[in-house]
């Protein structure tokens, strides 16, 4: 019987006489090996190998991820990784990948947890291995930062819509664990939504948040917080944080009420907000609002926080800018600590945006298949792929600039 593994063994080169394209497949390949991430899918996708079948399910998923990292962008993009097998090992034909997606995708939700608790298993085996350089690490909070985007579909697909953005195409809903600035950040949950699904719909921020912790170690849970903007300011979503004791920070909009309490806060309430490097900025402020609303039926201990700000010069004011000043308000369940940490935590969310692009150049840009329920599992590839890029930043450049 032939195997169907890796090769055990690899020497890199840059001046040997076998030169190969797409070497720097070598650390994400050795990276599935440390994390068991490997054997994790082979495992929880046996069920789905048929009977004399050549290729394990488990490594064609893992080729699939490894292919989108190295910047393919549909399935047929294999076959960059078929062209070098002393690099890659025996890796499928484009039909066996066709057949096993659509086999994945009739098993639906089953696959997806296959592939989810492959993942988690992976993930805690990677933050051991980092150790120091883990999430987590010394009691430090875990942020999980939610954020819907706008993925673009040129032609009919299930679920495409119209977009708020007045393009056609998809709304997926991702909540990835920050790495903070020295780092990148693993793609906790990508879950597929049609086009025109809302930006504030609490029952997709549950399920995100669900699916985000489901990827973190339990014993962990207590240090994970969970940020998003307004979008996730509702009962339903803060309710349900509350009740799993997680810690949050989310943007709130700006209410009639909110308007008034701001207006009647004295001069001397407002501190000096903090910039990027934790350093007075000027022109801008943070204050409380907490004692002057009535939040009657919002969770117990949720405190408002207000930024006011100058608008840069040339800005266009909006009609929320109260006396030409710029505000924004989140809530959070955090009871100490200087107001103006506690902002420049939940505006370091904003990192998330380029979380997302980094999954578009890995795959999210463009969803390929038809069917919603393939489309959901080529979400999870591309989740697989950011995931093993920063695995791989993480356990081999701890120090480099090649992390960031």
């Amino acid at each position: 019987m032939k195997t169907t593994g890796r090769s055990a063994k690899l020497a890199v080169s840059s001046d040997g006489a076998g030169i190969v394209g797409q070497a720097g497949g070598v650390l994400l390949t050795q990276t599935l090996r440390a994390t068991g991430l490997d054997q994790a899918l082979s495992a929880g996708l046996e069920r789905w190998r048929k009977p004399r079948a050549t290729h394990d399910p488990g490594k064609v998923v893992a080729d699939l991820a490894v292919m989108l990292a190295l910047g393919g962008d549909c399935l047929s993009d294999i076959a960059v990784l078929r062209a070098e097998p002393e690099l890659f090992g025996p890796v499928a034909s484009d039909p066996t990948v066709s057949r096993l997606v659509t086999t994945l995708a009739q098993a639906g939700p089953q696959a997806l947890r296959a592939i989810g608790k492959a993942r988690a298993a992976a993930r805690a085996r990677a933050w051991d291995l980092a150790g120091e350089h883990a999430p987590g690490t010394g009691g430090d909070l875990i942020p999980v930062d939610l954020d819907a985007t706008i993925v673009l579909a040129h032609s009919e697909k299930q679920h495409a819509a119209p977009t708020w953005k007045r393009t056609f195409g998809f709304h997926p809903m991702t909540a990835f664990i920050d790495h903070g600035p020295g780092g990148t950040g693993e793609a906790a949950a990508l879950v597929l939504r049609p086009g025109n699904a809302g930006s504030n719909t609490a029952a997709d921020h549950i399920t995100a948040g669900r699916l985000a912790l489901n990827q973190i170690p339990t014993r962990l849970h207590k240090q994970v917080i969970i940020r998003t903007d307004s979008g996730g300011g509702t009962h339903e979503f803060l309710d349900w944080a509350t009740a799993r004791r997680v810690k949050y920070s989310i943007g709130f909009n700006l209410t009639d009420d909110i308007c008034a309490a701001i207006l009647a806060l004295p001069e001397h309430i407002w501190q000096c907000a903090y910039d990027a490097d934790r350093r007075p900025r000027p022109g801008a402020w943070v204050a409380e609002l907490t004692g002057m609303l009535d939040l009657t039926g919002w969770p117990k201990g949720m405190r408002v926080i207000v930024r006011r700000e100058r608008p840069h010069p040339g800005a266009q004011l909006r009609f929320t800018d109260i006396d030409g000043h710029r505000f924004t308000c989140f809530v959070t369940g955090t009871r100490h600590g200087q107001l103006a940490d506690l902002e420049l935590r939940h505006r370091r969310r904003a990192r998330c945006e380029d979380r997302i692009r980094c999954a578009k150049d890995t795959g999210l840009r463009n969803l390929p298949l038809h069917s919603a329920a393939a489309n959901q599992v080529w979400l999870e590839l591309v989740a697989l792929a950011t995931d093993l890029t920063a695995w791989a930043q993480m356990l081999a450049f701890t120090d480099h600039p090649a992390r960031l």
